[in-house]
């Protein structure tokens, strides 16, 4: 079976602020656990509708940083075939997913049948990973903001269904200055009332990592890891 790294976030000072590595250390562990020098890295934007400059900074940062083979799997402007994306899907030895629209993702995948796909490669031995809505997908559902890209509240946080490949809920951007102000917390809690299971809530810059029964804290700044046990919050300080 293959690793899935479930990043919580980005670290940006605030909404204007250019897109920075603060996880460069995360990154290097994603190319590292394919024990391979120069991996194919390939990068799903499909919550941000396949946007040009996310995919510029993502490769800048594995390709022109870490050294790996870059490629794209865009689904928005033109649908590629079932050929096509099964041969990406092939190449590639590191799947990372892009933050965004989670639901608007989601649906996307299931119509094209990429969420099956997806499913195959986690027992190809590959390494998934992603951040935001890149980390809820691997789960059986997410805390998400996506009703905002339709003009909701701030405040309003929706429970999305993910692939299943990890069993529970997960809330990115936990505890973010930038991405959670108390809102997203408020909506973690209020969806983990009528959730069965637990929440496993990642703060920006801080990554778990699943290889099967084996689960590790990748962090780059001192942070609390989160979830929901039971009708209980109960918060643990990582072990850097």
């Amino acid at each position: 079976m293959g690793i899935i790294v479930a990043i919580g976030g980005y670290q940006k000072e605030s909404k204007k602020a250019r897109f920075i590595d603060t996880p460069i250390e995360i990154d290097k562990e994603i190319i590292r656990l394919t024990g391979k020098k120069k991996p194919n890295l390939l990068f799903l934007p499909t919550a941000s509708s396949d946007s040009s400059s996310y995919i510029d900074m993502i490769k800048a940062l594995y390709q022109e940083k870490l050294g790996a083979n870059f490629d794209t799997l865009l689904l928005w402007e033109k649908e590629p075939s079932k050929k096509e994306i099964q041969e990406k899907l092939t190449w590639a030895d590191i799947i990372y997913v892009g933050g965004g629209n989670t639901l608007k993702m989601m649906k996307k995948w299931r119509r094209i049948g990429i969420d099956k796909l997806l499913k195959k490669a986690h027992k190809e031995n590959k390494v998934l990973c992603g951040v935001s809505a890149g980390s809820i997908c691997w789960f059986e559902y997410g805390v998400s903001d996506s009703l905002q890209f339709y003009g909701e509240k701030e405040s309003k946080y929706i429970r999305v269904k993910g692939l299943g490949i990890l069993p529970g809920v997960h809330c990115p951007h936990y505890g973010s200055k930038l991405y959670d102000k108390g809102h997203r917390t408020k909506g973690m809690k209020a969806i983990m009332k009528r959730t069965k299971g637990k929440c496993l809530a990642i703060p920006d810059a801080c990554a778990v990592l699943f290889d099967g029964s084996k689960i590790k804290v990748l962090s780059e700044l001192k942070a609390s890891l989160g979830y929901w046990d039971k009708n209980k919050w109960i918060m643990e300080k990582l072990k850097l």
